[in-house]
Formats: structure tokens, C-alpha cells, sequence
């Protein structure tokens, strides 16, 4: 389905398509240049190959995963974007390039770490403005900042929809992955498509909440397997708090980027963005965020579910424990490997999980 829609995206609207690794980058951009971003999330169960044998074994199965898919060359792609997200990706923008008979052209967008100030905001803007260049030499046409403009207030308004949506989850007769695969089509539907599919999800919206089970929060990476949402809906609960780096985690404040200049309006969407370690923002923001996010949605329980060998993640997990103990929060911890199926321990883990959290409010 998905090489299908990016064949009819090509043929249909000349549109040029990147792959794109996780995870923040200017989308608004590739939008007003008429690039469909297609991002690249392992895939997920890829076997391990010849190609993936050049990233080391410790690296995290993101890259050894993208690593396998893109070496060959991928058809129906017309070049890579790598966001500066961690040194494995890095690794792996330096390493792919280089290998003998790599077809595609490659774009770099390093972003800044930290918090907001002013020589960030000088920095982002020339990043902005140099990754516009590297796409105009890939597809032959520069950036129109009108055509800029509307596509900053197209995802203003997606992520409007989006953070409207997340804070309903509850109001959604949905099961988990349903409702959360809907939110992450936009990691290859063009912009406009993906607004009308949020838009579906929105009409479905009962008038009061209709989930039953019982309210958890995940944090973590990328949801894959995606049959963690069906163990976690067979278990009694659902996830009612999204804080992975895939969805939640990526939808800035909807009231940010209304400047004039549309580079300036770039700068205020990023640093609108939620606290995320592959962007090593501050841990006590971080945490705050968390909890807020955990408590907003009335959680009775706190997911953490990593990708072996990610360590921005692997490093918040210490103070993500010791906050959550603070708040008498049950938090379970699970490791993954972007394996295609939930192992079945996981899922044991699971049930035994929300088992606790249902026992613990019975019995504080």
C-alpha cells in the first residue's frame, strides 16, 4: 500500500520523495518544495543482511534495520534525509553514502541541542535555510516562501487536530492500534491527506469518554511491534498518554510559529516542540513534562518501552524511574528490537502490569 501511494504521488503531482530518518526535522520545508517525506522507522522484522553487517552490533535496530532497506537503493525514493537525532544515525549518514554504487543523493539537517537562546535561534535559521539548498540541488527548484508560508500554517493546523486528538484519546471507540496508527500515517501520507484522515478520526469522536480499561501512559521510541497496543487493549487497559518520540513526542504547540518570517515561524515550532533526549533537552522539563502529561490523562501507569541500544532514551530512564517512584506511579520497563510480533513474555508482562495497576487502586 505504502509503495503504491508513493507511485501515484510521483505520477500524479510530480513530487520528488525522501526518506527521511527519525526524528525532528523542518517538514514544513520539504512540504513547500514539493518533497514527500517518507520516514524510516527500522523497518520493522527486516532479517539481518550483508548490508546491516557494516553498523556495528551495538548499535540500536533502527539503523541497522534502515541500514539493510536503503543500501540497496529503494525504488520509487529519490534521495535520504538524515536529522542530526543521535551518533548512531550519524554513524550511519557517514557509513550509507560512502558505499560503492549508493544511488541516492543525501541532505543533512543538524539541529541544535538544548534549550532555547539566542545563538540557537541564529543557527537553526541558517540550518533552515542551508538544508533548503541541499533539496534545490536534489530536485532542481528553490524554496518559494510564500509556498513556505502555507505549509507552516498546513501543519499548524495538523498538529492542532493532532494534540486535540491525543487529549481525546478516551473519547475514541477505537482499539489502540487503530486509533494510534491513524495518528502515524503522517510518516509517509503527503500533509493534506493526513489532515483529512485526522479529520475522520476527529468525526468519530463520541460526545463522552467510552474507553473502559484502565489508563496507562507509554513512552519510548517507535511502537513497533504494533501488537503492543492489542496486548496492552487485551490486558484491561489503553494507552491514554502517548509519549513516543514517533507521535506524541513530535507534535509542537499549535499557538507557535504565527511570525511573518517564515524561517523565524520554523524556529518557534521547533522549540515548541515536547522535551525529547535525541534533542537532550533539559531532565527536569523533561520530567515535568511527563508527569503532566501522565497526570492530564489520569493515568494509573507508566509504560516505558525502548529500542535496545538507544541511549538518549536509555539515559532518561534512571530519572524517569525515580520521578515516577516519587508519584507512586507504577512504571513497567520493556526492551525491543523492532522484532514483527510481540514475544510472548512481553505480553505476559503486560497483563501481569495492569493487573498490578487494577489491584493497586483497589487497594492503596
Amino acid at each position: 500500500m505504502r509503495r503504491a501511494y508513493l507511485t501515484r504521488e510521483k505520477e500524479a503531482h510530480g513530487r520528488t520523495v525522501m526518506a527521511v530518518l527519525p526524528i525532528a526535522y523542518p517538514k514544513e520545508i520539504l512540504t513547500a518544495m514539493n518533497i514527500l517525506a517518507v520516514e524510516v522507522w527500522g523497518p520493522p522484522g527486516l532479517p539481518a543482511s550483508e548490508e546491516a553487517s557494516r553498523i556495528q552490533a551495538y548499535v540500536c535496530p533502527v539503523v541497522r534495520n534502515a541500514m539493510a532497506f536503503l543500501a540497496p537503493g529503494v525504488p520509487g525514493i529519490d534521495g535520504v534525509l538524515f536529522p542530526h537525532t543521535c551518533d548512531s544515525i550519524q554513524g550511519l549518514a557517514t557509513v550509507l553514502p560512502d558505499l560503492a554504487g549508493f544511488p541516492l543523493p543525501v541532505a543533512n539537517f543538524v539541529h541544535p541541542k538544548g534549550e532555547r537562546r539566542k545563538s540557537n535561534e541564529t543557527y537553526l535559521k541558517q540550518e533552515f535555510a542551508d538544508l533548503a539548498a541541499q533539496l534545490a540541488r536534489i530536485t532542481g527548484k528553490p524554496l518559494d516562501p510564500e509556498a513556505l508560508k502555507g505549509a507552516i500554517a498546513l501543519h499548524r493546523e495538523i498538529d492542532r487536530l493532532r494534540t486535540s486528538l491525543m487529549a481525546r484519546r478516551a473519547f475514541s471507540p477505537l482499539p489502540d492500534r487503530e486509533f494510534w496508527g491513524v495518528l502515524r500515517l503522517g510518516e509517509y501520507l503527503w500533509p493534506e491527506d493526513y489532515l483529512g484522515k485526522l479529520k475522520e478520526l476527529e468525526s468519530g469522536l463520541a460526545s463522552q469518554a467510552v474507553q473502559t480499561g484502565v489508563p496507562v501512559m507509554v513512552t519510548g521510541i517507535v511502537p513497533e511491534p504494533m501488537g503492543i497496543y492489542e496486548a496492552i487493549n487485551a490486558a484491561g487497559a489503553f494507552v491514554a498518554a502517548c509519549d513516543y518520540a514517533a507521535i506524541g513526542r513530535r507534535v509542537a504547540d499549535p499557538s507557535a510559529g504565527t511570525a511573518p518570517d517564515p524561517f523565524d515561524a520554523l524556529v518557534s515550532r521547533y522549540f515548541a516542540l515536547p522535551p525529547c533526549p535525541t534533542r537532550t533537552s533539559l531532565m527536569g522539563p523533561r520530567m515535568d513534562y511527563l508527569e503532566r502529561l501522565y497526570a492530564a490523562n489520569r493515568c494509573r501507569g507508566l509504560i516505558v518501552h525502548t529500542v535496545k541500544f538507544c541511549e538518549p532514551e536509555l539515559f532518561d530512564l534512571p530519572h524517569i524511574r525515580q520521578r515516577f517512584a516519587r508519584i507512586n506511579a507504577p512504571v513497567l520497563t520493556m526492551e525491543g528490537e523492532l522484532e514483527p510480533v510481540l514475544s510472548g513474555q512481553a505480553t505476559t508482562r503486560i497483563e501481569a502490569f495492569v493487573e498490578m495497576t487494577t489491584s493497586k487502586r483497589s487497594n492503596p
